[in-house]
């Protein structure tokens, strides 16, 4: 067996008064001036992953600062907090840690603290970018839309999992928007995808002129606060947010009854799983990014399976397979941690019309 490792953490000082309720009567500020002096602490034990072939556990280990901290404090100093979990997992017995969030996007995206452990790191990425454009094509084609004929578009598409994204779905559409706030590299991005698909794709920064148009939105973006509000989309619009944190606001899907947005790349997880941990998912399910790390764990491929911030197509072709190999696939639809059924989607298509 070959136990793994998760690295999260607080997304923001909620998520900490989850953990440690007496918090939630502290200010935040407060609260992050105590979590930056704390060192990385277990969480919870993970059991019951099993395939046919296989099986592992594994631990939680959270590194104490918040998103905002990630992004705004020193790197050297974060780096070091995430080194420092990740040595913590090491003590744990993991043969392969996985990095969850922010600890994934900070400084070179892994490969700093990969070169400071002794086992190897992943980012998840590669299992990410398979599950997330899975859901998305399954949620666009149940809204009615016919991928061959809309308008799709990738928010954040010059990032690691956003350019594998484009170079997907370049595959099966016709039309391709690629938005980012660097124009000069997705225009470097579109030159690739001409080259090995022959699809010629748009590419803008304006993101807000972009979403009017589209039909299938995948965003991935690292942006701490929501870019994407209910008055930028149109009627019908699918709406994939792979961003922790997220990119959709919720008022999208308080005040907009005639779009579906759904969370990328949640999977369920094979065996009687427990992550002895609420992460605001149901029993045996988990991001994609978790469950690359575990798919490792149990395929054996103890080795940096994604790191830093090129992907490649055929990485991610290789773990999609080797999730269906040990009996991962993707989980029901959710939006902002509820579930959305099959009848749910077809009554946001019957309110298109009368909305619109």
């Amino acid at each position: 067996m070959n136990p793994f490792a998760f690295i999260i953490h607080p997304l923001d000082c909620s998520d900490v008064a989850r953990k440690f309720p007496f918090t939630k009567y502290m200010p935040d500020t407060l609260i992050e001036q105590t979590i930056k002096l704390l060192p990385p602490i277990k969480i919870s034990p993970i059991t019951g992953v099993r395939s046919s072939t296989a099986e592992t556990t594994g631990h939680f280990v959270s590194c104490l600062l918040t998103t905002r901290q990630m992004a705004t404090l020193p790197k050297p100093f974060v780096i070091n907090k995430i080194i420092q979990a990740g040595r913590l997992a090491e003590k744990l017995g993991a043969k392969v840690i996985g990095l969850g969030a922010f600890t994934k996007v900070v400084g070179d995206a892994g490969i700093t603290v990969a070169k400071n452990l002794r086992v190897p790191v992943t980012t998840g990425n590669s299992y990410t970018v398979a599950m997330a454009l899975e859901g998305a094509k399954k949620a666009a084609q149940l809204m009615g839309h016919d991928l061959k004929k809309i308008r799709v578009t990738v928010v954040g598409a010059t990032g690691a999992i956003g350019s594998v994204c484009a170079l997907f779905l370049a595959r099966d559409v016709r039309h391709l928007t690629l938005v980012g706030r660097n124009e000069a590299k997705l225009h470097l991005l579109a030159d690739r995808i001409l080259y090995e698909t022959g699809l010629a794709a748009e590419v803008t920064a304006n993101i807000k002129a972009a979403l009017k148009r589209s039909d299938l939105v995948v965003t991935v973006t690292s942006s701490l606060d929501t870019i994407i509000q209910p008055e930028d989309l149109k009627p019908g619009a699918v709406i994939c947010d792979v961003a922790r944190p997220r990119d959709v606001s919720r008022r999208v899907v308080e005040e907009r009854k005639d779009v579906l947005v759904i969370e990328g790349g949640i999977v369920e997880v094979p065996g009687d799983v427990n992550f002895n941990f609420n992460f605001g998912f149901p029993p045996k399910t988990a991001y994609a990014c978790m469950a690359e790390t575990m798919i490792l764990a149990l395929e054996g491929r103890l080795e940096s399976y994604t790191l830093g911030r090129e992907l490649t197509i055929k990485q991610v072709e290789e773990i999609y397979r080797l999730g269906q190999k040990h009996g991962f696939k993707l989980a029901g639809f959710r939006s902002f941690e509820k579930p959305i059924s099959e009848e749910e989607i077809n009554l946001i298509k019957q309110r298109i019309n009368r909305v619109s």
